[in-house]
């Protein structure tokens, strides 16, 4: 069974021979640990590529991307970086006047460089699942250029620039959605952190009101075109699960282990893929290779009991700098035994 067979099997919930493999990896990885990341492409393989999408460059890039002491992102924000290879955090909001957000200027400019012969080559000469990554991230985006604390008051009193804001990221998204979804890629990514540890960060209701709508229309152009859904959110997020599922996602990469594991996948296994993962908070940076290994059962034996097969998960974790090389090899030769 070659890789694209294999993820979209495991997608519609139909017999593998093992479970796909996906390595998601933090920027500082290629800073510090170089020598253990081509290690550990040379011991395994994984099913899933990111094709080159040949993006231009925004008028309002800056610097180099997650190094310190700063840069400026293609829509504008600026991250300070305390740490080298780390995403960093916006200290000034462009949009702290909220007035400005009235003569702000989407860089559509980085559009130009998409290549659909370009793109079509990269996914015909692989027999893996081609997955394109997306600029999709509309809540996290407005945080970035209005401020959290802003944002979420915006959101409480409706206001109207906000909403005008939103309007002109997800008309830029679907811009990006409609040229990528011509191609020949398998499927697309996008996110939105929306948990805390503990519960959403906004009521569900402001959220069906206000993302939910934008989220159904990502899927409804990629479904249209017989392309997958895989979508990200970090946090305790089980209240939007049935929302995701009933919009189209495919695909979900959650933290399950800030959640009720058994209940989830109990409830919507066989109704979404669950896109990884294991715990990235305490049992990849300070647990044992055992207690990845139980990590890994846990997730593995809740999926293949709720559909009495080996199907409707992926084998995928995150590796950042401080996590163990031998944790990083063991989830994967584990989920090779389930």
């Amino acid at each position: 069974m070659d890789s694209r067979t294999r993820v979209i099997n495991v997608l519609k919930h139909e017999s593998i021979d093992r479970f796909p493999r996906t390595l998601w990896l933090l920027p500082n990885v290629k800073v510090f640990k170089k020598d253990q990341y081509e290690e550990l492409l040379k011991n395994i393989e994984f099913d899933i590529q990111n094709p080159d999408l040949g993006f231009s460059k925004s008028r309002y890039e800056k610097g180099i991307a997650y190094m310190m002491p700063e840069y400026t992102d293609e829509f504008g924000c600026t991250f300070e970086v305390a740490e080298q290879g780390v995403v960093g955090e916006v200290k000034k909001a462009i949009f702290s006047d909220i007035d400005n957000i009235d003569r702000y200027i989407m860089p559509y400019e980085i559009l130009e460089g998409f290549n659909k012969d370009f793109i079509n080559r990269q996914c015909n000469t692989s027999d893996k699942f081609m997955l394109a990554n997306t600029h999709i991230r509309p809540f996290e985006r407005a945080q970035f250029m209005r401020g959290t604390e802003e944002l979420f008051m915006d959101l409480a009193t409706e206001e109207p620039k906000i909403k005008k804001l939103l309007s002109k990221l997800h008309h830029f998204y679907m811009k990006e959605l409609e040229m990528v979804t011509r191609t020949d890629i398998d499927g697309f990514s996008f996110m939105d952190d929306w948990g805390t540890q503990i519960s959403l960060l906004i009521s569900p209701v402001i959220w069906r009101e206000w993302f939910k709508p934008m989220y159904k229309d990502y899927c409804d152009l990629a479904h249209s075109r017989n392309k997958y859904v895989f979508f990200h959110s970090d946090g305790f997020i089980e209240q939007i699960y049935p929302d995701l599922i009933e919009i189209g996602v495919d695909a979900i990469n959650s933290q399950l282990f800030c959640m009720d594991i058994e209940k989830l996948i109990n409830l919507y296994g066989d109704k979404i893929c669950f896109w990884g993962e294991i715990d990235r908070q305490y049992t990849l940076p300070f647990g044992t290779v055992d207690d990845v290994k139980k990590a890994v059962d846990r997730v593995a034996d809740a999926v293949i009991k709720k559909n009495r097969k080996r199907t409707g998960a992926f084998a995928q974790c995150e590796w950042n700098a401080f996590d163990p090389y031998e944790n990083m090899i063991s989830v994967f030769k584990h989920w090779d035994t389930k």
